[in-house]
């Protein structure tokens, strides 16, 4: 059993497991013709992971990577509120790159061991 001061640090097999299934995800996307024009794009609400551009409707993924699927599918951990705040992220990502009225699209990027689920208009 750690310190108490070890429960407040990072689990850096997690961040980098989530960095790792964020580059997965960029590729499948950029495989798929779909350029990523930003990545972890932070305001005081959150964090966006991937804002891509299919055509010309703006993307805004939230990444879920897993090592498998033992404690449940990925995309389960996107719940109501964290889409809701994914929302508003994407409205303030809009107003700080100057965009107006644009066609956009929330998608969930489930990533389990080396397998990428792309959900598309996942909410």
């Amino acid at each position: 059993m750690g310190t108490p001061e070890s429960s407040h640090e990072p689990d850096l097999r997690n961040r980098a497991r989530g960095q790792w299934g964020e580059n997965l995800a960029a590729r499948h996307y950029e495989r798929l013709g779909c350029p990523v024009i930003d990545r972890n794009w932070r305001s005081s609400t959150g964090e966006l992971d991937l804002i891509v551009l299919d055509g010309d409707v703006h993307v805004f993924c939230e990444v879920k990577t897993r090592a498998s699927d033992l404690y449940g599918p990925a995309a389960a951990a996107v719940t109501v509120a964290k889409q809701r705040r994914i929302r508003q992220l994407g409205v303030e990502w809009l107003r700080a790159h100057g965009l107006g009225h644009v066609s956009v699209r929330f998608d969930v990027a489930a990533v389990t061991g080396n397998h990428v689920e792309l959900i598309t208009n996942a909410f």
